[in-house]
């Protein structure tokens, strides 16, 4: 029998590892192809669930809307508590094959001072505005930040909002945020949101905190546009800004305890009692409280599939009717 030459059986060796590293190769690429599609078909399915999700979010709108609506229709020029709609959730489900669940809520946005406020002026010409800015002292005050930290926050924000180059005594410029890393520079306009705040010079995480509660950025640099029916008694603080501190937070706590049922009809019914009348405050600040509410807000979260999106929402409702949206950004309102 005749053997085969040994240079065909290292031929043949050759061809057989040659193959199986083929083999290798081409397996290991089919597990790839394989798990860029799995990975694909799953990106495109999380894909597919946020957007649908989001379109039930944004569906909350029209609910919004209908809420706002039926408030100022109860009881046209006047906003109260009435029906406890001020920050109440509604969950409903969703009647859909992945199931889910959505939560909204309407509430009063303007229920807060307005950061903007100690500025006014127009875009590209802001400057310091003097009654908002001893509105901001004194809630500040009535939040226990003393005199000169206060006062140095207030000059801070009007230094990041206005647009001059010139400091306040106690405030920062261009050059305070130039040494930082990443450097940046003061916005010359005015908040889009109270999360700015934390870029600002001396607001840390604690001021942050303290002040949220408080204080919102509404698209405009009016005073703070308060509706007086829809003021609880952890808004205290509120009237003292309002009063420019002639009411403490404990009579400001006795003032909106003594609301009567349906709300105040009349600006002089508010403004006629005792302590309100002794503090004496300009012309200007009389103007600024109202009996109906101007800014509404929406928070909804939705959970489809494995989806989860949120939405925050600015309504204006104009004195023509119309509800007008604001804002609108896909995360918390922060």
């Amino acid at each position: 029998m005749k053997r085969p030459l040994p240079g065909r059986v290292r031929q043949r060796g050759v061809a057989l590892l040659t193959v199986l590293l083929l083999v290798a190769v081409m397996t290991v690429l089919i597990v790839g192809i394989l798990d860029d599609i799995r990975f694909g078909l799953r990106r495109a399915g999380n894909a597919q669930a946020v957007a649908q999700a989001q379109w039930y979010a944004l569906g909350t709108e029209a609910i919004a809307r209908r809420r706002i609506d039926a408030l100022t229709r109860r009881s046209p020029g006047i906003t109260t508590l009435d029906g406890d709609w001020n920050g109440r959730a509604f969950p409903f489900p969703i009647d859909a094959g992945e199931g889910g669940m959505a939560n909204a809520r309407v509430f009063d946005a303007a229920t807060c001072f307005n950061l903007n406020s100690v500025v006014e002026g127009a875009p590209e010409q802001w400057q310091r505005r003097e009654l908002g800015v001893r509105q901001y002292l004194a809630l500040l005050e009535a939040i226990d930040f003393d005199a000169y930290r206060a006062q140095a926050l207030a000059d801070t924000l009007v230094d990041w909002i206005d647009t001059d180059a010139e400091r306040s005594p106690m405030g920062a410029e261009d050059g305070s945020y130039a040494t930082l890393q990443p450097a940046y520079r003061t916005a010359g306009a005015l908040l889009a949101e109270v999360s700015e705040l934390r870029a600002l010079n001396g607001y840390d995480a604690a001021v942050y905190a303290r002040l949220r509660p408080h204080v919102c950025a509404l698209p405009t640099a009016d005073l703070s546009p308060l509706n007086v029916n829809t003021l609880r008694t952890r808004d205290a603080p509120l009237l003292t800004m309002l009063t420019l501190g002639a009411l403490d937070p404990a009579q400001a706590r006795r003032v909106i305890a003594a609301r009567p049922d349906g709300g105040w009809r009349d600006h002089a019914a508010f403004w006629s009692q005792p302590a309100l009348a002794a503090a004496d405050v300009p012309n200007p600040v009389l103007e600024q409280t109202g009996l109906r509410t101007r800014y509404f807000g929406l928070h909804a979260e939705v959970e489809y599939g494995d989806a989860q999106v949120v939405l925050s929402d600015l309504f204006e409702h104009r004195r023509d009717g119309a509800i007008a949206l604001v804002a609108r950004r896909w995360t918390a309102e922060e």
